[in-house]
């Protein structure tokens, strides 16, 4: 069974920073475009961003130059670096596998002061 975890995510104050992970078993990530979500509530899910099987990376205006998106394919996990971090920046974040569209429990993450 393909199984895609996340985790990483916590309390952080303004202006902090946490780095989510997404690790995959039951597949390999080397060439399968990966893809971060968040949602907040009252809201509906949003993409974050997303890498290709290879370097290409798109990312949403609103976390452009903040978040880092990454892969490592010898652990078959994707990273998200999230710096100077906002309170709107507070929801449930999600890992999708895009090859055979895989979605993760989620990860809560919370910024407030």
């Amino acid at each position: 069974q393909v199984q895609v975890v996340e985790s990483g995510g916590g309390l952080v104050k303004p202006g902090g920073s946490l780095r989510l992970s997404c690790a995959a078993s039951g597949i390999t990530l080397s060439f399968a475009p990966m893809a971060w979500y968040r949602q907040a509530p009252g809201k509906i899910r949003e993409l974050v961003a997303r890498i290709t099987g290879g370097t290409s990376t798109y990312y949403a205006d609103s976390v452009k130059g903040r978040f880092t998106i990454s892969r490592d394919n010898a652990k078959n996990t994707v990273y998200l670096q999230m710096n100077s971090l906002k309170p709107e920046d507070t929801a449930v974040y999600y890992c999708r596998c895009e090859m055979g569209n895989y979605w993760g429990q989620g990860t809560q993450v919370t910024v407030s002061s």
